[in-house]
């Protein structure tokens, strides 16, 4: 929660704006603008894991393996 903000810094462009809101204890709705495109996610925290459901606009979907293997490779790091 407190970390969020660096999320902007691994956005390309350098202007992201990152927003969050814990909508329970446990889910939690993050969004994350830049270059006029917004992504809204949902991660809902469990015992041994975070799962992430990530909403992308039809012009990003070609990114989307891509936005995954970052979120794989970097989320763990930036929930420590």
């Amino acid at each position: 929660d407190t970390r969020t903000p660096e999320l902007a810094n691994h956005i390309p462009g350098g202007f992201a704006q990152v927003e969050h809101e814990w909508l329970r204890e446990d889910r939690m709705r993050l969004s994350v603008g830049a270059m006029g495109q917004f992504v809204t996610a949902l991660l809902d925290v469990e015992e041994r894991q975070v799962v992430v459901n990530i909403e992308l606009p039809p012009q990003l979907a070609f990114f989307g393996g891509a936005i995954e293997q970052a979120i794989r490779s970097q989320g763990t790091r930036l929930l420590r």
